[in-house]
């Protein structure tokens, strides 16, 4: 029980009753067929319980708390340790979350910058000093010249709490009168009682005075005396303003203060710290030109003014009829050949009278009126700003942009914030080097031994929380990258990385496929990071496809023998040599020989080529790449290399531009020639194919409507009137009215996790009984939708139109999965698949660009056949596709290659090769090529 994690009768899903014993402290790794149970078994089973014991055993007060997983099907679970669970699941979409933040190393650099930073002064840049009492003096005769002004002594900054000893204190003290939230109190009277949960700022009144040289003595004292009592800080404030001095942090020559330096005063999500005018998410929300006026071969009367060119077009039109003809431009001219300041004018507007003359064509309202013109972009922000209307606010949002807030430019701090530096680094410009540099800054700073001395544990904290980044193949990632623009794989390495720098030992890991979207090359790294977890006495569980990985674990648990309800069963366990010698295993089979997975029956037609010229974004060196279409094409390298940037930030979005006129502005680039070449664009990723319990692969795929149509036909339906709709759970004349459709109910079960019960009312099979007495070939229509893709297939064989479409489906590889199944509950990488049986299903141009992002994911050796498959007969039908892969089974069958590199960050962004799979495998430069000369025959 000790050294084993002992599983009896687990039938989660399709699970089998499995009897299983894992031994601990071990890098265990559970592989099979997508759909086998790999992930029902570790997350469902395994993880799921232990995270529920450990929540059980907690007060009913704080599982409230906390999101409690559902009680696995399993008789019984033995050795369990406390189970921390590592997904693909991006993280948080908020726009302040960082790698930085994420990874807690903002919150060390914030101490650090806090304890030894310098501070230098925002307007003249020297660096500041102590300010003494008689500088002080001289600034509030500057400032507050001749004014009455209040000496304060600031005690409580924007701090919560009730505060009553303080305020006692203060009356022992001696002072009688004091400022609380802006308001005067005389602390004689009753003392204020204050709200413990909102933030207040409490100031000791020292003395109320003239600021002239007459009272300079009494100024004098009053200063002395509030900042004793505020340690160092005082308020001067006047009936118009007020200022802060403090003895520290101010400059001699320009007279600013910065005030105390707290890690608070560099935290972007706190008003100490934040920029004021983009409050610390160092971007603005603002219209943009491009998408107020998309096409500037337009002219105002053509509508290029998109915006303007609606409802209230009529009265738009002829105001700026009147500010042509005051300026000498007319709206016939294309918007592109109007001179600069016209078009200025027209965006800005003008402070110049404009005499204005609106006759309607409707009615018979007409009116004069002389007037300023404020211009499109103002106009809009204008309405924007203050209309109430929600759906007017999202309709104006498709023409705004996120651009630098242009008073930090991006940096989210405040000019005082940014000013503090460590070694003549400011901690945005820290935050902005890549891991690599960031450690490489760290570890090579110079400090004086007292900051040595001061800064000596957080400097750990720093570089060991960066080294493990380093280790887990995020070398290229900046703190500043925002958290939402990971994908699925960084994100989990990152938690990975967290969780080395915890330490925590006789831990139960459970990891999804963490090498998702890591480089062949750094695969060695990652593993030694997965040891290194296991040698902290941590029992480690992957699910995982990735060969290193499996041949570098201790134990392999093989599920299979097929998906679905053909898998839940153990294959094999034991250790690598033991799987490559069993030949019940589809995985050992792989794992013995490198070759089985090829292409066959290629048939390629090139036809020209898409060249993206003078490719810039992120971190692209302006290149240009030749695309050949007609070709499967693999775009290779290291990790952050700059494949996403070029393929989606520039193809894609260029072309959807081009086709579907989009609102997404492509990244950085000169042009792109070839586009007329094809005739569409399909982008097929991992986004989910629905966000509601209702959406399923049978409607996404365009099955289920003939599935309908075939209900809908029978005799019975004809005779009763039934239309198809009677059909859908969407419409209210067929589906269940207790549950509408859903077949579950929610219960809330407030401290424990919520539970779903099946409709009562119609026992979960979401229609309502008249529907389900329709039968054909003796099943209703609860019983299609409960069919596997393979079931379904052998039904619907006589029916053509049916088969065809659950033929793609099942072509890549989803047979186990069934027609009406959540799609809630599909992985990214079955979503993606379901897409790419959507497009086989369409009928086909042949010259199309499909653009995938790393198909491969989540899918087994036997899996990844299915799929090339898949591509294969998209290309031989005339198409082209492009995919961003590391899987060297997809790469080595590719018929061409673009390798960039050579490393990732800003040591990547070129091109590093190109061709086919043997010329890639003969360059010494690619990384790509060094692996792929391994497995080509």
């Amino acid at each position: 029980m000790h050294d084993k994690l002992k599983i009896r009768g687990a039938r989660h899903h399709n699970l089998k009753n499995l009897n299983l014993d894992i031994p601990k402290n071990k890098l265990v790794v559970i592989s099979g067929l997508s759909g086998s149970g790999k992930s029902t078994l570790a997350f469902d089973t395994i993880y799921a319980e232990g995270q529920r014991r450990y929540v059980e055993s907690l007060s009913a007060y704080a599982r409230q708390f906390l999101e409690m997983m559902d009680k696995p099907d399993v008789d019984s679970i033995e050795g369990l340790s406390p189970a921390i669970s590592i997904q693909q699941k991006t993280t948080s979409k908020n726009p302040r979350s960082t790698v930085g933040t994420t990874t807690e190393i903002y919150d060390y650099l914030r101490l650090l910058y806090a304890r030894i930073g310098i501070p230098h002064c925002i307007k003249c840049g020297r660096k500041i000093s102590n300010q003494s009492v008689e500088s002080i003096c001289e600034s509030v005769f500057k400032d507050f010249d001749d004014k009455q002004v209040l000496i304060l002594a600031p005690l409580v900054q924007r701090k919560k709490g009730t505060y009553e000893k303080l305020f006692e204190q203060m009356k022992k003290d001696g002072y009688s009168r004091a400022r609380v939230d802006g308001q005067i109190i005389t602390l004689e009277d009753e003392m204020p009682a204050l709200d413990r949960q909102k933030w207040h700022n409490i100031e000791i009144i020292v003395d109320r005075l003239k600021a002239s040289k007459a009272e300079k003595s009494r100024l004098f004292e009053a200063i002395q005396t509030g900042l004793k009592a505020a340690k160092g800080s005082v308020l001067v404030s006047s009936d118009k303003d007020e200022k802060i001095f403090s003895q520290n942090n101010a400059c001699p020559y320009c007279g600013i203060t910065i005030g105390e330096i707290e890690p608070r005063t560099f935290s972007f999500n706190s008003p100490f710290g934040s920029c004021k005018a983009c409050h610390g998410l160092g971007v603005k929300m603002e219209f943009d030109e491009d998408l107020v006026i998309p096409d500037k071969t337009k002219s105002i009367l053509d509508g290029a003014i998109v915006p303007w060119s609606g409802r209230f077009s009529a009265f738009r039109k002829q105001e700026l009829r009147a500010v042509g003809k005051k300026f000498g431009f007319d709206l016939m001219t294309p918007m592109n050949k109007l001179k600069p300041e016209h078009l200025r004018v027209i965006l800005h507007g003008t402070d110049q009278r404009i005499n204005f003359h609106y006759e309607s064509q409707t009615t018979d309202s007409h009116w004069a009126y002389t007037n300023s013109f404020e211009g499109v972009l103002n106009n809009l922000q204008r309405v924007f700003m203050g209309t109430d209307s929600e759906s007017k606010r999202d309709w104006l949002k498709q023409f705004m942009r996120d651009i630098p807030c242009n008073v930090c430019n991006g940096k989210k701090l405040k000019p005082e914030a940014l000013a503090v530096k460590v070694s003549e680094m400011g901690i945005y410009d820290v935050c902005d080097l890549s891991i690599d540099d960031c450690y490489e800054f760290f570890k090579n700073i110079k400090f004086t031994e007292t900051e040595k001395y001061i800064a000596k544990d957080v400097l750990k904290e720093i570089t060991e929380r960066l080294e493990f980044l380093r280790n887990v193949g995020l070398n290229y990632l900046t703190l500043n990258r925002q958290s939402s623009t990971l994908s699925g794989g960084e994100s989990q390495r990152i938690r990975l990385a967290t969780q080395i720098g915890s330490n925590l030992t006789g831990v139960l890991y459970v990891l999804d496929e963490p090498t998702i979207g890591l480089h062949q090359r750094d695969n060695a790294r990652l593993i030694k990071t997965l040891v290194k977890l296991r040698d902290l006495d941590n029992t480690v569980i992957v699910v995982e496809h990735d060969e290193e990985v499996i041949k570098n674990a201790d134990w392999i648990v093989d599920l299979g023998p097929g998906a679905g309800i053909h898998g839940g069963q153990i294959v094999f366990e034991g250790t690598v040599p033991q799987i490559m010698n069993n030949h019940k295993s589809v995985t050992g089979d792989y794992l013995k020989d490198k070759n089985l997975i090829r292409l066959v029956d290629k048939k390629r037609n090139q036809f020209g080529t898409i060249t993206i010229k003078g490719a810039a974004e992120n971190n692209l060196k302006d290149i240009t790449v030749e695309i050949p279409l007609g070709l499967l094409v693999t775009v290779t390298g290291v990790s952050g290399s700059g494949k996403s940037t070029l393929v989606n930030e520039i193809l894609l979005k260029a072309l959807s531009s081009y086709f579907y006129k989009s609102n997404d502005r492509p990244g950085k680039h000169k042009s792109i020639d070839g586009a007329t070449l094809v005739d569409k664009v399909i982008a097929i990723d991992q986004s989910p194919i629905g966000r509601t319990p209702r959406s399923n692969p049978a409607t996404y795929i365009g099955a289920f409507t003939p599935i309908r149509e075939l209900f809908a036909g029978t005799e019975s339906s004809k005779e009763r009137g039934y239309t198809p709709g009677q059909f859908s759970f969407n419409v209210a004349d067929g589906r269940c009215f207790a549950c509408e459709g859903d077949g579950v109910k929610k219960i809330e079960m407030q401290f424990l996790s919520d539970v779903y019960v099946r409709c009562d009312e119609c026992k979960g099979k979401r229609y309502n009984s008249e529907t389900l007495s329709i039968l054909y070939k003796g099943k209703n229509i609860a019983d299609i939708l409960d069919m596997t893709v393979e079931e379904a297939l052998l039904f619907f064989e006589n029916i053509p139109k049916i088969k065809r479409i659950l033929q793609t489906i099942f072509d890549v590889g989803l047979g186990y999965i069934k027609l009406g199944q959540s799609s809630t509950t599909l992985s990214g990488g079955e979503a993606q698949r379901v897409k790419l049986a959507s497009e086989l299903a369409k009928r086909d141009t042949g010259k199309t660009l499909y653009i995938l992002d790393e198909p491969t994911t989540g899918l087994h050796f036997a899996d990844v056949q299915k799929l090339l498959d898949v591509l294969n007969r998209l290309v031989n039908l005339g198409n082209t596709i492009v995919v961003i892969e590391h899987n060297m089974d997809v790469i080595k069958n590719s018929d061409w290659i673009i390798d960039l590199g050579p490393e990732g960050g800003d040591k990547g962004g070129k091109v590093i090769a190109t061709g086919t799979p043997k010329q890639i495998a003969s360059s010494p430069k690619s990384y790509t090529g060094q692996y792929l000369k391994k497995i080509l025959p």
